[in-house]
C-alpha cells in the first residue's frame, strides 16, 4: 500500500495551484450589490456587479482590437475609473498592462516605450500634448486610444460602450503570466521596469489581508498615482478581495481629504509625509473628527516623528510601512499595542514574507547588528523587464536584495536604518543619483558631475549637484537647469548647483560622496 502511494504521488500534477481567477467576477458574483467602488468624492457609487461588466466590456474592447494574451498594452493617465477598468481587464485577458509615469519626462517615456514595445497605447486627455510629441518615436503601437476626446486618427475608449457585457473564452493563465510593468528608476540611466506576475498581486493581497486584517467593511481613499505600485497594491485589489471599497481620487487633495475623513467615508488611509505634512499644517486639522479611521499607514520615505505623535495624540493607528517596487508593495506589520513604544520600528514581516539582514559578504547578522535587507516571498518580482544583468544583481537563490539597510531587535521587530545605495528619496520618489548624473555630464562644459541628496524641510531631501567644469568652459546655471528639466521628472532635479574645482576622492580615486554631503555651501 505504501508503494502504491508513492506511485500514484509521483505521477500526480496540481494545475489548479497556478490558477488565476477572474476577481471581479467572482466578487461580483458573491457580493453583487455591494459597493465595490467609488468615483471621485461624492461622485458615483458603482457596484461590483456593475464594475465587473463594465471591465467586461473593457476587455472586449481591447480584444476587438487585436489585444491578446502576452501583449504590451501601454497607458499614459491620470488617475482616472478608465484606467482602474483597464488594469481588471488585464487581470481577465492576460495582456501585460505597461505603466506610464507621467512624472517622467517625453525624453524618458521616449525610451522606455521603445524598449517596451506596446501593441496598444492608451492615454487620459491632460497628457494629449505630451503624447504628441512621443507619436513621432511609436514603431510598434497600432492604436492609440483616448479615455477622452480623441485626437486626429485615435480611437474613443468610448467605443466599448457598444460591446458585450459578458466575457467569453477567457485565456487561461498562470501566476507566473506578467499582469504589468511598473517602473522604479535605474541605477544606470534608464528606468527599469519591475514585473509584476498574477502571483505576485495575489499574494500581496492575502499578505495583507492576513496581515493587516482587511475586511469587506472598510473604505479606503485611492490617491497615490496609480502607476505606482501602491496605486492598486495598497489598498484597491485587497479591497476587492473582500469585499470592500475603493474611493477613487484624481490626486492628493487636501480639502477632498479633510472632507473624507471628517465624514467619515473612509476606514484606511495611505500617503507619504509630505502629505501628511500639509494636512497637518491646515487650521481645519485640529477640528476634523477623525474617529473613524483604523489605519493610517505612513510610506515611501521615513516619517518624522512629530508627525505620528500627532495622529497618536487624536487615537489614530498611525504607523510607518516599507515596500518597494520589486516586492509588490506591502512587507510589514507593526502590532497597534507596539507602535508608541516601537517608534521607529516598520514590525514584523507579513505572513507569508520571509526577511533577513545580512553582512556585506551576504552572511545573516545577529539581532541588533546592520546589514542589508533581504526578502523572499511569493509577491517578490521575477525580474525587470528586458533587463537579465540587474534582475541577477537585484534577486539572488530566490532573494530580493534591497539595498536599504535594516536592523532587527530581540523582539523580532525591523527598523529600516537607511539606504546602502546612493539613492535617495524625495517627496517619496525614489532618485537615482547616476540616472541625474548621466544627464548632467552630457551637458557641454560639464566634465565631471555628482548628485547628492540633503534635508528639506517639505520634500524630506531633494538634490544637490556638484559640478567640475572643462578648462575654459562656459558655463550657466540657469541654462544648465533648463537643459536638465527636458530630460528628467520635475522630482529628480536639483535644488542647488554647485561648481567646485575638483571632486574628492577616496585613497583608491573612487568619488567620495560623504565628503560632498558634509560641504558647506553658502546659500
Amino acid at each position: 500500500m505504501e508503494r502504491r502511494h508513492r506511485e500514484l504521488g509521483a505521477g500526480v500534477s496540481y494545475p489548479q495551484s497556478t490558477y488565476v481567477t477572474d476577481w471581479l467576477d467572482k466578487r461580483a458574483k458573491l457580493t453583487p450589490d455591494r459597493i465595490g467602488l467609488v468615483e471621485g468624492v461624492g461622485g458615483a457609487e458603482v457596484t461590483f456587479r456593475d464594475w465587473n461588466t463594465r471591465v467586461n466590456r473593457t476587455a472586449n474592447y481591447l480584444r476587438s482590437l487585436g489585444v491578446q494574451k502576452g501583449d504590451l498594452v501601454s497607458v499614459y493617465a491620470s488617475n482616472c475609473p478608465e484606467y482602474l477598468d483597464l488594469f481588471w481587464a488585464a487581470v481577465k485577458m492576460g495582456f501585460i498592462l505597461h505603466n506610464l509615469n507621467w512624472r517622467l519626462t517625453v525624453h524618458e517615456l521616449r525610451q522606455i516605450v521603445a524598449d517596451a514595445e506596446p501593441t496598444v497605447l492608451l492615454y487620459s486627455e491632460d497628457w494629449k500634448p505630451q503624447l504628441d510629441e512621443l507619436r513621432p518615436s511609436f514603431t510598434t503601437i497600432r492604436e492609440v486610444v483616448a479615455f477622452g476626446e480623441p485626437g486626429p486618427g485615435d480611437l474613443s475608449f468610448a467605443e466599448r460602450d457598444g460591446m458585450a457585457d459578458s466575457l467569453d473564452g477567457r485565456p487561461d493563465l498562470a501566476m507566473d503570466d506578467i499582469l504589468g510593468i511598473y517602473y522604479t528608476g535605474g541605477t544606470t540611466g534608464l528606468p527599469k521596469g519591475a514585473i509584476l506576475t498574477h502571483g505576485n498581486l495575489t499574494w500581496n493581497s492575502v499578505n495583507t489581508i492576513t496581515s493587516w486584517g482587511i475586511h469587506g467593511g472598510h473604505v479606503a481613499a485611492l490617491q497615490l498615482p496609480f502607476f505606482h505600485i501602491g496605486g492598486p497594491n495598497i489598498f484597491m485589489v485587497p479591497l476587492v478581495h473582500t469585499g470592500g471599497t475603493t474611493i477613487l481620487c484624481a490626486a492628493f487633495d487636501l480639502d477632498e481629504t479633510f472632507e473624507l475623513i471628517d465624514r467619515g467615508a473612509v476606514t484606511h488611509y495611505v500617503g507619504v509625509p509630505t502629505m501628511y505634512q500639509i494636512l497637518q499644517a491646515d487650521p481645519r486639522w485640529e477640528q476634523t473628527d477623525f474617529s473613524k479611521l483604523d489605519l493610517v499607514i505612513s510610506g515611501g520615505a521615513p516619517c518624522p516623528l512629530p508627525i505620528m505623535q500627532k495622529f497618536w495624540d487624536k487615537g489614530i493607528d498611525f504607523k510607518m510601512g516599507y515596500g518597494l517596487t520589486e516586492a509588490a508593495g506591502n512587507n510589514f506589520w507593526l502590532p497597534p499595542e507596539r507602535v508608541q513604544d516601537k517608534t521607529t520600528a516598520v514590525g514584523y514581516p507579513l505572513f507569508h514574507i520571509d526577511m533577513k539582514i545580512v553582512d556585506e559578504t551576504g552572511k545573516e547578522v545577529g539581532p541588533n547588528e546592520t546589514g542589508e535587507l533581504l526578502i523572499k516571498g511569493p509577491h517578490i518580482t521575477p525580474g525587470y523587464w528586458n533587463r537579465p544583468e540587474a534582475t541577477a544583481e537585484t534577486i539572488k537563490e530566490g532573494w530580493l536584495w534591497t539595498g536599504d539597510l535594516a536592523v532587527r531587535d530581540d523582539e523580532g521587530f525591523f527598523t529600516i536604518k537607511g539606504r546602502s545605495k546612493d539613492m535617495f528619496i524625495s517627496g517619496g520618489e525614489n532618485v537615482y543619483p547616476a540616472e541625474v548624473e548621466s544627464v548632467m555630464l552630457a551637458y557641454p562644459g560639464v566634465g565631471e558631475a555628482a548628485l547628492v541628496g540633503v534635508a528639506h524641510e517639505k520634500w524630506g531631501e531633494v538634490g544637490r549637484a556638484f559640478v567640475v567644469l572643462d578648462a575654459g568652459a562656459d558655463f550657466s546655471e540657469d541654462l544648465f537647469l533648463a537643459f536638465l528639466e527636458e530630460r528628467l521628472a520635475k522630482y529628480k532635479l536639483p535644488r542647488t548647483v554647485v561648481v567646485i574645482d575638483e571632486m574628492p576622492k577616496t585613497v583608491i580615486g573612487k568619488l567620495d560622496k560623504k565628503v560632498l554631503e558634509a560641504m558647506e555651501v553658502d546659500g
